[in-house]
């Protein structure tokens, strides 16, 4: 009996300790961990670059789709196995429960070091993503948890040859845009394309005319359940998607489009205007590489606050809070974003660089999408978030008020409905505890 236990007991130290060396590789490189599958080839350069320069080993291991890759972060979270170096994919929320579960170094201190500061490189936009601010109501330590490495813009593209033939300049205001619409609609041309199945692109564009109509102080006040949704400012923006459709500017079937079509249909000359982020600089390119085009900001509806485009840091790394090689780790994101390997992925990626001192360097059409990177902000650099049911419900709405099943005033009441009841489910949660 006594070997019996003995033997259970070798047994089960056998496995602690093979089942550790097994999850926990021993390495002296640094890894990292990311999802983006066009800058694998870049990132491997750079790395061999890095080690001729320091002789630090540095391994880029890439898991994609991105879904995958997330899950494979949220599986070694928890088992406290993440690599030196990964990245947080979704909305501030996840990211702001990894740095409460101590799985994210705070970067404050390193950003603050240096004549100048690593901090001042950045664009600000593309820091704030990454930032949390004092009251946050995330309850997360004021700090600096993310290195940016590149900034993207979400903006309306479109196609210069088009324009010419149909006689039409690049509108400047909403109205110019509606008029342009009807001159579309009677050429039997497709006006505006975008992915608007994929509702966070409705509310992108939307949230666009909010901040352009009310402002946004406004706007984040909505959030906090200070201003309701049935607000007239807030129908003057549902009412813009009423007027879209109503003017010929939109493609058919925008509501089901997928980006991935949309953006075909754009690249092919088949359509006018595309609403789409900085990314698709390298689909175009792909895809018809003559394509004649710029980027522009949503034409304005009102001269009384500026209009506002989403963006910000397009992908960001995380250092491991955990790892042996914070310093090592910290140290190469400094070199991996300083202005000539952000330069050398910008031309070889075609993606924003993150450090504002080389954007003179970006390459071709990038630099269209650069020039409006002073008008970005971003859910994530908010102090507060929505309830994601509201949200889904009104860009749901949008939907139905550009298939004409609900009017803009009905689309606020359903909202309106069901934030005050969100609002009660949090505060009934609140007194239950």
């Amino acid at each position: 009996m006594i070997r019996f236990f003995k033997y259970l007991t070798f047994c089960f130290l056998f496995l602690i300790f093979t089942g550790c060396a097994e999850n926990t590789p021993v390495s002296d490189d640094i890894i990292i961990w990311h999802w983006m599958t066009d800058r694998e080839p870049a990132f491997r350069e750079l790395a061999k670059r890095y080690e001729t320069k320091t002789g630090i080993k540095v391994d880029f291991q890439l898991y994609a789709p991105s879904d995958q890759y997330s899950q494979r972060v949220r599986s070694a979270a928890q088992g406290s196995n993440l690599p030196d170096i990964f990245g947080v994919l979704g909305e501030k929320r996840d990211f702001a429960s990894f740095i409460k579960a101590g799985h994210i170094l705070d970067f404050t201190p390193y950003m603050e070091e240096g004549n100048p500061s690593w901090r001042s490189n950045f664009f600000p936009e593309a820091l704030a993503v990454n930032e949390f601010e004092a009251g946050n109501s995330y309850e997360v330590k004021p700090g600096i948890y993310g290195v940016p490495l590149d900034v993207t813009t979400i903006q309306m593209v479109y196609n210069k040859k088009l324009l010419r033939q149909l006689g039409i300049n690049e509108p400047a205001t909403f109205s110019d845009l509606l008029e342009a619409g009807k001159i579309i609609h009677a050429a039997n041309i497709q006006g505006l394309v975008s992915g608007w199945s994929e509702i966070w692109m409705i509310d992108c564009f939307a949230n666009n005319y909010a901040f352009n109509i009310m402002g946004k102080d406004k706007v984040l006040a909505t959030i906090r359940g200070e201003v309701p949704y049935t607000d007239p400012d807030w129908i003057k923006v549902l009412t813009l998607f009423k007027d879209m459709q109503e003017s010929g500017v939109f493609a058919k079937g925008i509501v089901t489009m997928i980006n991935k079509t949309a953006e075909q249909l754009f690249a092919t000359e088949k359509a006018v205007f595309a609403f789409n982020g900085s990314w698709c600089v390298n689909v175009y390119e792909g895809m018809n590489p003559n394509l004649e085009y710029a980027a522009m900001l949503p034409p304005k509806v009102s001269e009384r606050f500026p209009m506002a485009i989403w963006g910000g840091a397009g992908s960001s790394f995380m250092v491991n809070a955990r790892s042996s090689k914070k310093e090592e780790a910290v140290e190469f994101l400094r070199w991996l974003t300083d202005v000539d390997q952000q330069a050398y992925l910008a031309e070889t990626t075609n993606n924003l660089p993150a450090n504002k001192n080389c954007i003179s360097k970006t390459p071709g059409i990038l630099e269209s999408f650069a020039k409006n990177i002073g008008y970005v902000t971003h859910p994530n650099a908010w102090m507060v978030s929505e309830f994601s049911l509201v949200t889904e419900a009104f860009d749901k709405g949008i939907q139905a008020i550009i298939i004409g099943e609900k009017t803009p005033q009905q689309v606020a009441a359903d909202v309106q409905r069901i934030k005050e009841r969100e609002i009660n489910k949090k505060k009934n949660r609140g007194l239950s505890r």
